[in-house]
């Protein structure tokens, strides 16, 4: 029996030693992945690890019952969705009335998580744990001993005084600890107020847009009977309508995405400034934003952040002049698409039904999402292929483009006397590498090879420019598609049904998987735009 108690003790000491070594390991490794990895890998990892477990969740949940399609999603189909909810793609091989509430939840969360500003206020947090606040620690005791310990190294004189060297050289190294302290100590305090900010502007942001969204469906019968028709929860819509359109996703619930909706002018002017405030104008509201509360409230911190916003590392905060004229150039976009497709597009067949002033904010509103967001009003394959064109434009074009060169804000380290500090073989891998362009020139022809007999049998359909309008969507985590409509087969085929889901929802299993490293490849291109310029054409 005793021999049994020990070897039970034994067990539960071996058992207790290997959880805490576990613990211990995991804590090291995180805090490795946290401060210590390449700011791509550890991006890379986060966007793979939320779209498996958001996988898993689509997985295990159940979809809807009621719905009328008789298509169900595959687990491929899941996962690509997955991956498209987290990169913010809204890039569709289901549709999304197959989904359930609970599922709809899931796939908020996923935009949550994958959105540009929840990824920026992330980073700001690891960035504040980086910099302790030394200042706060420091006493006037342990300023003395900097003077004490640095005579140490330095004989005294033949009287047995300290020089006056010595305690020059004490004084001065005691002020650069102070100045350094203070420095950290603001600068902490400035990216934990900036991290406030951005937390403000996301939860006001959501909370107003659904509640404004809700209210609009509750008085507005034409709505509300659309949402009652399909079976979808107003406030799950507004809430997933919101955090879509904010993180710039493009998903609705619906399976038209917004076409059923482009009557209703009211919903489209309130999602409007949603989807700008949430990519291309950020950095311009930002900025604004703590402008004003500089005003208000005369903190410091706030004037440290516009003046010292390359310090901060935070990519997102523009000069004032960057900011103006990133507003000005989105704006400018704006009005030449909104002119080129009202001249195109105004009584063409994708406007039919609609009176003037519809017709008016449709138009904003379709010519606003081709940067980045991707809700459509109006079906793609209808349009003239001009517009498509700019629209493919528009959707590779970085957020942050502007008319004018300024100078990054996000600029590679210096040293002391101003001159680059640079990495020999940091500057070769980037000289190897190819633009962007050549990478999706490098999609579109995979995704060609991959679908060559579909091009072969239904060219109409699986043409070069649907698929490039894909390819570049999903690089650009835009959303739009063309998708796929059985009455441009060559030949008639009576299984072929039209079903509300992407182009890409008629692709191979491997054309799927090329979108999917194009959807992560786009979200993740930040790191690669400065590449390839060793690559001469002339």
């Amino acid at each position: 029996m005793k021999e049994m108690k020990n070897f039970a003790v034994f067990g539960k000491k071996l058992e207790s030693f290997y959880r805490n070594s576990c613990i211990a390991l995991s804590r090291s490794l995180f805090r490795v992945l946290l401060f210590h990895s390449n700011p791509f890998c550890f991006q890379l990892f986060y966007f793979l690890t939320v779209s498996l477990f958001g996988y898993l969740a689509l997985r295990v949940t159940k979809p809807r019952t009621s719905t009328n399609t008789s298509f169900r999603p595959k687990d491929y189909d899941i996962f690509f969705t997955s991956v498209s909810a987290t990169t913010v793609s809204s890039m569709s091989t289901v549709e999304m009335e197959v989904f359930s509430n609970t599922q709809l939840i899931i796939l908020t969360i996923l935009m949550l998580l994958g959105g540009e500003v929840f990824t920026s206020m992330l980073g700001l947090q690891i960035a504040k744990s980086k910099i302790f606040p030394k200042f706060l620690n420091h006493k006037d005791d342990n300023r003395v001993d900097v003077v004490v310990d640095n005579t140490r190294h330095h004989p005294p004189d033949s009287n047995n005084n300290i020089s006056f060297e010595q305690v020059e050289l004490g004084c001065v190294n005691d002020r650069s600890h102070l100045e350094n302290d203070e420095k950290n100590n603001i600068k902490y305090k400035s990216i934990r107020i900036l991290g406030y900010v951005v937390l403000g502007y996301l939860l006001v942001v959501h909370i107003g847009g659904s509640t404004l969204v809700s209210m609009y469906i509750a008085l507005v019968p034409s709505a509300r009977q659309i949402l009652q028709s399909k079976g979808i929860k107003i406030q799950t819509f507004s809430i997933f309508t919101t955090v879509s359109t904010f993180a710039n996703c493009g998903y609705v619930p619906t399976n038209e995405n917004m076409i059923v909706f482009k009557k209703n002018s009211g919903l489209l002017l309130l999602l409007l400034p949603q989807l700008l405030i949430g990519n291309t104008l950020y950095p311009s509201c930002l900025r604004f934003l703590i402008w004003l509360l500089q005003k208000i409230t005369k903190r410091a911190e706030f004037s440290y952040i516009l003046k010292n916003y390359k310090e901060l590392g935070y990519c997102h905060l523009l000069s004032s002049l960057h900011s103006f004229l990133l507003a000005f150039t989105v704006l400018g976009f704006i009005v030449a698409q909104f002119i080129l497709f009202c001249v195109m597009e105004w009584k063409s067949e994708a406007m039919d039904g609609l009176s003037a002033y519809e017709k008016f904010v449709a138009s904003i509103f379709q010519v606003t999402n081709s940067r980045h967001t991707g809700e459509s009003v109006v079906d793609l394959s209808v349009l003239s292929p001009a517009i498509l064109v700019f629209f493919v434009v528009m959707m590779y074009l970085p957020p942050y483009t502007t008319f004018f060169p300024t100078t990054s804000d996000c600029q590679e380290t210096a040293s002391a006397n101003g001159s680059r500090i640079r990495n020999p073989i940091k500057t070769l891998v980037g000289s190897l590498i190819f633009s962007q362009l050549s990478y999706i020139a490098m999609f579109v022809i995979l995704v060609c090879i991959t679908e060559r007999d579909k091009m072969k049998d239904d060219p109409l359909n699986f043409n070069v420019l649907n698929i490039t309008i894909e390819v570049i969507s999903g690089y650009g985590n835009v959303g739009f598609s063309t998708g796929y409509s059985c009455k441009r087969l060559l030949k008639h085929d009576s299984a072929c049904e039209d079903a509300w889901y992407g182009f890409a929802g008629r692709w191979s299993t491997q054309g799927k998987f090329v979108l999917i490293l194009v959807m992560i490849f786009g979200r993740l291109k930040k790191f690669s735009m400065k590449q390839g310029k060793a690559w001469k054409l002339s």
